[in-house]
């Protein structure tokens, strides 16, 4: 009879209600230097719907969406209404954060241009070159601690985060963030030159060209015999 009277709820729904996913496909992060003293936490939701129930718990939902039973009524625009607002700015900068060199790096949260699908950046700017970082992610935690993010950092480093973990240490090399930068500078340069050499080589051509046309004409001026006039023709018979 009790599972009768579970099914039958289950059943009774609307079919585009939400409940939050703690056990649904985790979220996910990707950690990674993008300069030398500049840290970048990329983040992304597991199950769509979440973003409904995030965005009751940011107060951006009316009433009326939520069911007698708790369960959130979702729709499509759900992610679109969370990324537009400040509010979701600042659960972003609650929930994420890095330290490194004992001090607080400086979040700040990139345009969003599409939520589901490419996640969100959110940049944290640190005091000095970073070599270890402690990278806190707790998102989605204070809805159920059971969310996990799985991470992703340089040289196949990875950790899970949940409620109960919601900081791990991270190495970096910040050689390799100059380096990317530099590299991206000497194909900038690379390509400089070419076009240069090309102009060079160009202009030379035209030259060439232009010295060969003088010296066939001089040479034909040279071996041609000179014009005889009509009349020099007449005195002469």
């Amino acid at each position: 009879m009790m599972l009768v009277g579970v099914v039958s709820t289950a059943i009774a729904l609307p079919a585009g209600s939400a409940t939050a996913h703690p056990f649904g496909d985790p979220e996910s992060a990707a950690i990674s230097l993008i300069t030398t003293d500049s840290v970048r936490v990329h983040w992304q939701v597991g199950m769509v719907d979440d973003y409904t129930y995030l965005a009751q718990s940011l107060d951006l939902l009316p009433e009326e969406r939520t069911l007698l039973d708790g369960v959130v009524d979702a729709r499509d625009g759900d992610p679109e209404l969370v990324a537009a607002s400040p509010k979701f700015t600042a659960y972003l900068l609650r929930h994420l954060g890095v330290t490194a060199n004992g001090a607080a790096c400086r979040g700040t949260v990139q345009p969003i241009e599409d939520l589901v699908a490419d996640g969100v950046d959110v940049d944290f700017q640190c005091t000095g070159d970073v070599t270890r970082a402690d990278v806190m992610i707790s998102m989605l935690t204070d809805l159920s601690a059971y969310y996990t993010t799985l991470a992703t950092g340089p040289e196949g480093q990875r950790e899970a985060y949940n409620g109960s973990q919601t900081s791990y240490s991270w190495s970096f090399d910040p050689s390799a963030a100059p380096a990317a930068l530099n590299t991206g500078r000497s194909a900038l340069l690379q390509i400089s030159a070419v076009i240069g050499l090309l102009i060079v080589l160009g202009a030379a051509g035209v030259g060439l060209r232009r010295y060969r046309r003088r010296r066939a004409l001089a040479a034909t001026s040279l071996t041609s015999p000179p014009a005889v006039s009509d009349h020099h023709q007449k005195a002469e018979l």
